[in-house]
């Protein structure tokens, strides 16, 4: 059995058709260096022609882009009906993107050539093997997508096999079987697959084309693998237009560390995270972190149980490496934590801590989370939550009282002042000081009296700037009387940290998290 299985990346056309996502051509040009990086067989890098976008981008990839792995593509369609492949416009401009391989799309459902086209059955087919013929005379590997296919096959089988048969007479090397509107189960790709396996035997490649409608666009090119596919197209992190298309980072790992299929080149598999992130930054488009195999959660365990099986044999609830595809395990500290999972925990901190202090934390977390925080998302709380159960005191401030003073003026703006009482600095030496500012709202005021008040004996909090707040109800039932949870993140330019604060008040809420934002800088900065 032939074990090598071809990836077609078209995340640079098919992906960006997705809601929301845009990107530049040194955008495009970033991505396809990624996806050469990864390994994958064929990038579809656009339609040229089609935009002054894509125009510059085969332009530019000519001169900039040095594919060691990855053959690029370049998309269009078959000519118009009844029209002349030499003077047609579309495949003069695959032939002027100059690769080396070229991917057009063509009818394979009768309904479309009939309705959408409005041509005759004949005239599709013609419109097919001219195309193929064309390209294929100007020294281009011919890969045909044949939309619609399944659609057209359950309705019209004899019109979807000639249009499979026009395209291998004239040279195509593979048949790519799209389900365009995502609607086809695995057991009907898998039949269908086998069925046009069948007809054209090995004299071409057949690939398959997923959209994911029904959630089973992996399933489905999975089905079409153990039917005979040997090309498998799809975009990073399943983007695509409406549900998205064939995730790649989910079939990919699937077919190789669980069927046996060879995707990518040796020792390429376990950059596939790295690069599903590296995607997801450059197009803004931030990766779902319970994505299977590259998630950020993928390799995630909460329960204390599971935890506690983990410390004892790695891979009693993970059913791969998580090195294997260049991911982490992780352990997600929460009011479900056991004993292991603190004790993991605290050795990833390097801290020392003994059995009561382990309770400590335990306790501590379900009384907190039964407040309404939230540690998973408060990294930095955490970890200051723990060392102060292991007998560790911050030694840099101390609050006496904090106030906070909103005034209307005659013109009807508002001023915001803090006022803070603070002890500084260590035993022995603690100096009390005393700081007002003003501030753009009751936040910023009272961090900048405060950063004020440590900043002389702790100048390393000056490196410590706040970059995202986030403010959450969470009892709306209670109307202004609710509960809120304040989330704060923060950098030094080393590390990012988020702390939280819980409190009816949403002042005190902010000031709990800003309070634990500095104490963490300071610590690690190592005040």
């Amino acid at each position: 059995m032939n074990n090598m299985i071809e990836v077609f990346d078209t995340t640079l056309r098919d992906g960006l058709q997705v809601e929301g996502v845009s990107a530049s051509v040194q955008d495009k040009l970033r991505i396809a260096e990624q996806l050469d990086f990864l390994g994958v067989h064929f990038i579809e890098g656009g339609w040229p022609g089609a935009n002054p976008k894509d125009i510059e981008f085969f332009a530019r990839a000519a001169k900039e882009l040095t594919l060691t792995s990855s053959t690029l593509v370049a998309f269009g369609s078959t000519r118009r009906p009844k029209g002349k492949v030499d003077d047609d416009a579309t495949l003069r401009h695959l032939i002027d993107a100059n690769t080396s391989a070229v991917c057009i799309v063509a009818k394979s459902w009768d309904y479309h050539v009939l309705n959408a086209l409005q041509t005759t059955l004949d005239e599709g087919v013609a419109m097919i093997a001219d195309s193929v013929e064309y390209l294929h005379g100007h020294g281009r590997r011919v890969l045909v997508d044949m939309e619609h296919f399944f659609d057209g096959f359950k309705r019209n089988e004899e019109f979807a096999l000639r249009a499979l048969e026009a395209a291998v007479v004239k040279g195509a090397s593979h048949l790519v079987l799209c389900d365009t509107n995502g609607g086809s189960l695995p057991h009907e790709v898998q039949e269908i697959v086998a069925s046009v396996k069948r007809h054209v035997g090995d004299d071409v490649i057949i690939g398959i084309h997923c959209h994911d409608d029904t959630g089973c666009a992996v399933a489905n090119s999975m089905a079409a693998v153990l039917s005979g596919a040997r090309h498998v197209q799809g975009t990073l992190n399943g983007l695509g237009e409406r549900t998205g298309n064939t995730n790649l980072t989910t079939v990919i790992p699937n077919l190789q560390l669980k069927l046996g299929y060879e995707c990518l080149p040796e020792g390429r598999l376990e950059r596939i995270t790295a690069v599903s992130n590296h995607v997801a930054e450059v197009l803004n488009r931030p990766l779902n972190p319970q994505a299977p195999y590259v998630g950020s959660g993928a390799f995630a365990h909460k329960a204390g149980l599971h935890v506690s099986a983990i410390a004892r044999a790695k891979d009693a609830y993970e059913h791969v490496d998580p090195e294997s595809v260049g991911n982490g395990t992780r352990f997600v500290v929460s009011e479900m934590a056991g004993k292991a999972t603190i004790a993991i925990k605290a050795e990833e901190l390097g801290l020392t801590m003994d059995g009561p202090a382990v309770n400590q934390v335990i306790d501590d977390l379900k009384r907190l989370e039964h407040e309404g925080y939230h540690f998973e998302a408060a990294d930095a709380s955490l970890e200051l939550l723990m060392r102060r159960a292991a007998g560790w005191e911050q030694p840099y401030f101390r609050v006496e009282s904090m106030r906070v003073i909103t005034d209307e003026s005659a013109t009807g703006a508002f001023t915001t002042e803090a006022t803070v009482k603070v002890w500084v600095g260590p035993a022995g030496s603690v100096a009390r000081h005393v700081h007002t500012a003003e501030g753009n709202g009751p936040v910023n005021a009272i961090d900048t009296a405060l950063r004020a008040a440590v900043s002389q004996a702790h100048p390393g909090v000056d490196r410590i700037h706040l970059t995202d707040y986030k403010v959450r109800i969470l009892d709306g039932g209670s109307a202004t009387g609710a509960v809120t949870r304040v989330l704060i993140d923060a950098t030094d330019g080393e590390r990012s940290w988020t702390t939280i604060g819980v409190s009816p008040n949403i002042i005190e809420a902010s000031w709990r998290a800003l309070e634990e934002s500095l104490v963490y800088g300071l610590l690690h900065a190592g005040a």
